[in-house]
């Protein structure tokens, strides 16, 4: 009888007070590899009570009669956490995993970073576009990804194709290296109209770095590096479209979705459509100002998750047809008309495998991708042919030296390239094998970071070209950062297709006589300051960059107006970029971003040092942002004002010299109003909202087959105030809650 009432006693205080079981982990994050802690502690703040992990990292916990209470977890190396447990979970299994307190100042830029950022603890100044940023203009592709961002420029090459190019520091795009997780990304053939084909809504982040980047990245980062991050399977939306429309009647839809297959396999699908079916001409040139055309592109990926490896494999696949050139009526008309039609047509694979090593920090990473582009073009009577085959791959091996405080990363890298180009009777076909190994050593101190690298990479054609590479960052004070970067990089141009929107003109070209590769070395820094104004946060940034050039290809303009002569100039050509910039938040829902850009561009034009064509040696920059208290409206405004720009002097219909070569000052002004309820987000913009146009933007436009037709001479919008709608809707992926 007596051992009957203990037991009842016993299974009454079990009823009151039960157990809890559970894991405890630990990560020391650079490789992901998770390992069971031994002797990790488990503490119930109220109850005062606890208990201690075995061998194989296990605990059992009996939870007491006063619930809620917070279960603190810890071990030494690691940061603690925390749990609150309840009622509801008596009897419960915990798996807790514990990351490494090297992993502190990681987790603080996550975390506090804003929609627009720039790190402090990175070496590099890299400059980060979050998709929060994104969503403050219309962002339908790449090239309209920068309308918030002082340090992209993206400028229209000519009056009927349509064709955006970006550039950084006052260079070409194509000096710039564009890579979508660290793959390179709109070369060769992509690299003119390649903005287009990458949708807004698939974009995580994107990563500018100003000067040249890792080694690790490749020889070709000359001006800067611009890395794009997609939306990660795990992560991104378990549905999400967008429907877009402006009153020139484009319209699109995209549509992305992510989703988990088991435990250790996720999937993500992206799509995107749009059509221009609309004739616009608003200037009554006879010319259309839009291309009318259709864009369609897919990407799928996969990613694997193991205690002993990562894998991600996928593709990406696009369909660009544009048609622009002369209007319908001068098409019915019966007479010959100028026609301006794109056709790109791309595939590419690409892979990534990562190997965890049992020594702490230390893994293999390989990098893979295979691509298959063809473009096709036609202006007027010329026409444009490409094809193009490439591969890629990249392995690293990244490992430390006694602590994180030295690490270090080798490398083999190698690349194929086949190249084919056809313009009439010109002809620039080449395949390229370049095959790289590089190094490169990081040092972290309290105050001081370091990365040192270099590569060599021997080309098939010219030889072995070396690259080396030094980046320091010192901090002044706790809220000052002074950087310092500089070093070589090297590209083989294509002088075609990097220039294939000259094909609007009537201009003859000049092929160069050899192509050399375009050598450059470059240095610059910049200075960060953090500050506090009536108790809020704002920072100060300001940089300076240098470039210099060895054999850059010249596209010569001004030598012969009715001439466009191509060549490696072995003179001097130089870039000079200093940019500075004000972030200040007056109040919790109010950014404000104030910039100003100076470039000075020069090379040997027509004989004489000048500034290169079509780059504004000034411009500003005003961005206001605005989200309400209960978050549901975002206002943001954003105003850029170009100074001068040097043109091109061109051949007038009356056979006389242009006299206007220089362009004026002219500001852009875009606002969008964000309105979020629940799962949906209504949207409503203008872009160029002071509706300023370019005045005749075409030379001789009723005479397109003439020696004086040139519709190359661009340096603002030719259609005006652009209005816009759309909505997004978006339903997340169900979260683990074990």
């Amino acid at each position: 009888m007596k051992n009957t009432i203990v037991l009842i006693m016993c299974l009454l205080s079990l009823s009151a007070m039960a157990q809890v079981k559970g894991i405890i982990y630990g990560s020391r994050g650079e490789t992901d590899v998770k390992e069971t802690l031994y002797g990790a502690k488990v503490r119930l703040l109220n109850a005062k009570g606890g208990a201690i992990t075995d061998e194989e990292g296990k605990f059992d916990l009996i939870l007491p009669k006063n619930l809620p209470d917070t279960m603190v977890f810890s071990a030494r190396g690691y940061f603690s956490d925390t749990v609150i447990v309840t009622k509801k979970d008596r009897f419960i299994s915990f798996s807790i995993t514990l990351y490494s307190d090297l992993l502190l100042p990681d987790v603080v830029v996550e975390y506090k970073k804003g929609t627009h950022s720039i790190s402090r603890l990175k070496t590099l100044a890299v400059e980060t576009i979050s998709s929060g940023e994104l969503r403050k203009a219309a962002c339908c592709n790449l090239s309209e990804s920068f309308e918030t961002n002082a340090s992209v420029d993206v400028n229209i090459t000519d009056a009927v194709s349509g064709a955006k190019k970006i550039q950084m520091m006052g260079l070409d795009g194509v000096y710039t290296q564009i890579q979508m997780e660290n793959i390179p990304y709109l070369r060769g053939l992509e690299s003119s109209f390649g903005l287009n084909s990458m949708p807004g809504t698939w974009i995580e982040s994107i990563q500018i770095t100003k000067g040249t980047g890792n080694v690790v990245n490749g020889y070709e980062s000359m001006a800067g590096l611009v890395n794009i991050e997609l939306k990660k399977p795990e992560e991104m939306e378990a549905l999400y479209f967008n429907v877009y429309g402006n009153r020139f009647g484009r319209t699109e839809f995209n549509f992305n979705s992510g989703f988990k297959l088991n435990e250790k396999w996720s999937s993500g699908w992206f799509a995107h459509a749009s059509t221009s079916p609309v004739e616009v001409d608003l200037n009554k040139d006879g010319f259309r100002d839009i291309p009318m055309g259709t864009n369609l592109a897919v990407l799928n990926r996969y990613k694997y998750e193991g205690e002993k490896m990562q894998a991600q494999v996928g593709f990406n696949a696009y369909w660009d047809n544009k048609t622009g050139g002369q209007t319908n009526l001068i098409r019915n008309s019966g007479v010959d008309f100028f026609d301006v039609t794109l056709d790109s047509r791309h595939i590419d694979v690409f892979a990534k495998t990562g190997f965890f090593m049992k020594k702490p920090a230390h893994s293999i990473g390989v990098v893979y991708n295979v691509k298959y582009q063809t473009f096709e073009a036609k202006f007027g009577n010329r026409e444009f042919k490409g094809e193009e085959k490439r591969g890629y791959i990249n392995a690293i091996f990244d490992g430390i030296i006694g602590t994180t405080d030295h690490k270090y990363r080798l490398g083999l890298s190698g690349v194929y390239s086949d190249l084919n180009q056809q313009m009439g009777s010109l002809n620039a076909d080449r395949l390229e094998i370049v095959p790289g190994v590089f190094g490169e050593y990081t040092l972290t101190t309290s105050r001081l970071s370091l990365v040192a690298g270099a590569r060599a990479d021997y080309h098939n054609i010219f030889g072995l070209l070396a690259s080396p590479r030094l980046h320091i960052k010192y901090i002044l004070t706790e809220y000052t950062d002074v950087r310092f970067t500089g070093g070589k990089g090297w590209r083989v141009p294509n002088y075609m297709i990097d220039n294939v929107s000259l094909l609007a003109t009537s201009q003859v070209w000049v092929a160069p006589d050899t192509v050399l590769p375009e050598i450059s070395w470059n240095i610059g820094g910049s200075f960060s300051q953090q500050f506090k104004l009536f108790n809020k946060k704002g920072s100060f940034i300001v940089d300076y960059y240098h470039t210099q050039f060895e054999n850059q290809m010249i596209v010569d303009r001004d030598a012969n107006p009715g001439l466009i002569t191509f060549g490696n100039f072995n003179g001097t050509s130089f870039s000079n970029a200093i940019q500075a910039e004000l972030s200040y938040a007056p109040s919790k829902t109010i950014d404000v971003r104030f910039a100003y850009k100076f470039l000075d561009v020069r090379a040997k034009y027509g004989g004489v040092l000048q500034q290169q064509v079509m780059i504004p040696k000034h411009r500003g920059f005003v961005n206001i942002g605005f989200k309400s208290r209960n978050k549901r409206w975002e206002y943001d405004l954003t105003c850029s004002v170009f100074g001068e720009a040097r043109l091109p002097q061109v051949q007038l219909a009356d056979s006389t010299l242009s006299k206007d070569n220089v362009s004026q000052v002219y500001p852009i002004l875009n606002a969008q109003i964000t309105h979020i309820y629940k799962r949906w987000e209504f949207y409503i913009g203008g872009e160029n909202l002071t509706n300023y146009r370019q005045q005749n933007p075409i030379i001789d436009a009723e005479n397109p087959f003439s020696s004086s037709f040139n519709a190359t001479r661009i340096w603002a919008p030719i259609y005006g105030m652009n209005i816009y709608a759309g909505l997004r809707f978006s339903i997340k992926q169900s979260e683990d809650k074990n």
